[in-house]
């Protein structure tokens, strides 16, 4: 098969970019691994919801719709993904493993399941978050209770009545943690390696990510003494509690990769006592989890929220594309030296916001596409671009 542009991956920075990219009459292939769209997010926890407002979380050319509320639910992001693939007709193939990408003359080459694609132009889109990191702690293989990566954790109600060890206090551990509380588990402790940054989602119709919208620009030391501030005006101390506040700035943790926690009920859940900070997991014995500091504690089920990572080092690992994290040294519009044509979105962890991060991605990369091709072609759709002020309505764009 031969395509002008293949896109890997069909969740959100996928789907993004190729409905910009159609919009300007480029024709565009999308190559999913998964059975459908959205696959990721269809395997993500029942709780989840975007941490981000819907008004500000819109891709290129298609509102999130009113009707699923200002906190998009899991399956409303899956049933809007689902909407924005047909509404602008993307030719999408599931089922279709992308193994490896090679250079091929002036283009690209794609060794898939399905057969080779060649293109003149790729798109990475399979995420920041494509591969769980499984922990590998001293004992687990002996531990007589159940254990299992956040990536397999669906509801509370398997663990009614339960002792449960949450270990990661990330957003996926923090919200999984109070998942289990509301789902009737008897214990719950949330191991802490390092005391995250936790901000409120929203203050009154002030959402947590237009602050990051307004900051993200700013240097490192001036958004870290603001975020203080805020943080000591807004979330209350609990460092008795077993949690302190971190000693690192917010923006300098994010930078890291370590994004703040938004809370949906930890902060509460922490002062009733329903959630229990613990230190980080040392090692298993038998029935037991020691503890950093030498405690033990006895769960039933050890829920391991300790992340992912992109894995893209056999997709394109061999092309000098990935820094020492694994991560691409450059994404957007802009592509590595000795790679045109190469392009990467959805591989940051932005406080202003993802899908607000895709939606500018799509745009960048559809533009510097048109450019490598010499210059706007008739268009198939017409990109309703949206860029709206925190708080205010949408105003449309015909680019």
């Amino acid at each position: 098969m031969t395509a002008e542009v293949a896109v890997v991956g069909a969740g959100p920075g996928g789907l993004a970019v190729a409905a910009a990219l159609e919009a300007r009459g480029v024709r565009t292939v999308v190559l999913e691994r998964g059975p459908s769209v959205a696959t990721s997010w269809r395997g993500h926890y029942d709780r989840l919801r975007l941490h981000t407002p819907r008004r500000l979380s819109g891709l290129p050319g298609m509102p999130i719709p009113a009707r699923l509320g200002r906190w998009v639910p899991r399956d409303g992001v899956v049933a809007y993904l689902e909407e924005y693939a047909g509404r602008h007709g993307l030719d999408v193939r599931c089922g279709v493993h992308v193994r490896t990408v090679e250079r091929d003359g002036a283009g690209w080459l794609l060794r898939t399941s399905a057969g080779d694609v060649a293109a003149s132009v790729v798109v990475v889109a399979t995420g920041y978050s494509h591969a769980p990191v499984e922990p590998s702690w001293p004992g687990v293989e002996e531990f007589t209770g159940e254990v299992l990566h956040a990536s397999r954790y669906r509801a509370g109600e398997a663990y009614a009545g339960r002792d449960v060890l949450v270990v990661g206090a990330g957003n996926t551990g923090a919200e999984i943690a109070v998942d289990l509380v509301a789902a009737g588990a008897r214990r719950v402790w949330l191991s802490v390696r390092t005391p995250p940054h936790i901000v409120r989602r929203s203050i009154g119709p002030w959402p947590a990510q237009a602050t990051g919208i307004l900051v993200r620009r700013l240097p490192v030391p001036v958004v870290d003494r603001l975020a203080a501030v805020l943080a000591r005006l807004t979330v209350p101390d609990l460092t008795a509690y077993g949690l302190a506040r971190p000693p690192e700035g917010l923006k300098a943790r994010a930078l890291q990769g370590a994004i703040p926690v938004q809370d949906v009920g930890l902060l509460a859940a922490v002062r009733a006592r329903t959630v229990v900070p613990v230190p980080a997991v040392s090692r298993f014995e038998g029935r037991d989890v020691v503890l950093a500091d030498g405690t033990r504690v006895r769960p039933g089920a050890v829920i391991a929220a300790t992340g992912y990572r992109p894995a893209l080092e056999p997709l394109v690992g061999h092309l000098g594309v990935l820094d020492a994290r694994g991560l691409p040294v450059v994404r957007g519009g802009r592509t590595a030296p000795g790679a045109p044509g190469l392009y990467f979105t959805g591989f940051t962890n932005p406080l202003s916001g993802m899908f607000r991060e895709l939606r500018i991605d799509a745009r960048r990369i559809a533009r510097a596409v048109e450019a490598r091709s010499g210059g706007r072609r008739p268009a198939t759709g017409v990109d309703r671009s949206h860029r709206a002020p925190p708080g205010a309505r949408h105003r449309r764009r015909v680019s």
